[in-house]
């Protein structure tokens, strides 16, 4: 009997270390596959995404984004009739916010340009990270409303810190947090992120419910649709010239 309680301390001695070796690049590695493998996902040129928003009770903001490589964007969302506009072309961030009193294109703030241009990425930080700059850490394992998740720190090359939580069973991702400054004010924002639907051999999230952290305060996104490769023109993702003001007319005054 002692015999046996000894193997069996040696044998879980020897198996609780193989749990923790785990690396980031593992990790990445297995979630890539999970999502349909990375030849699937580089074969993905553009992607089209119909949702609808839950912005509070009986408001609903239904949109459009569209991502192409390399790094382009745009979200056009409804809101009580009026609608939004944000992307970015590769370079810069600009918006139309109608609903705030702005109706023409305007450049994005440093802060705001963050978010829009994560957006434009449309493998996600983890592919590839090392060549786009971000750095990423492995913390451990970190039970996510009961289920058991691998915990990832992104650095982003922008300054912004990503916590990615994925499902150790799937190796989908399940939870995410961002860290980043808004207005001088550091603010964690929190998704979490599940049905997932398999598209074109591409396993895709169809529920995102973000709010920041803390708050009771949450947008719920639900996407109705996903298409891979639809066609679409770089020029939609770029700034559109700002109508000149009218010109002053001066009336000289008769004598």
């Amino acid at each position: 009997m002692f015999k046996k309680l000894c193997f069996g301390i040696v044998a879980i001695a020897v198996l609780v270390p193989a749990v923790w070796s785990q690396t980031a690049d593992e990790i990445i590695a297995k979630n890539v596959q999970a999502r349909g493998g990375m030849d699937k996902l580089k074969g993905v040129q553009s992607v089209k995404s119909t949702a609808t928003m839950a912005m509070g009770p009986g408001m609903e903001a239904p949109g459009v984004l569209i991502q192409k490589r390399s790094n382009l964007a745009r979200l056009e969302f409804t809101v009580q009739g009026l609608t939004a506009v944000q992307a970015y072309d590769g370079k810069n961030a600009w918006q139309v916010m109608p609903f705030m009193g702005k109706k023409d294109p305007e450049l994005m703030s440093a802060d705001e340009a963050k978010e829009v241009e994560e957006m434009a990425d449309i493998d996600g930080p983890l592919v590839d990270y090392k060549s786009k700059g971000n750095q990423v850490e492995f913390l451990g394992q970190e039970k996510i409303e009961g289920t058991d998740a691998y915990k990832l720190k992104v650095s982003l090359k922008n300054g912004d810190v990503q916590t990615v939580y994925i499902d150790a069973d799937s190796f989908l991702e399940i939870k995410e947090e961002t860290k980043r400054t808004v207005r001088g004010s550091e603010q964690v924002v929190e998704s979490s992120i599940g049905d997932y639907k398999e598209v074109n051999g591409i396993m895709v999230p169809f529920a995102v419910e973000s709010g920041v952290k803390g708050s009771a305060e949450k947008q719920k996104l639900t996407i109705t649709k996903v298409e891979f490769n639809v066609p679409a023109d770089d020029s939609i993702f770029k700034m559109p010239a700002v109508p000149a003001p009218p010109a002053k007319v001066e009336v000289t005054p008769k004598n």
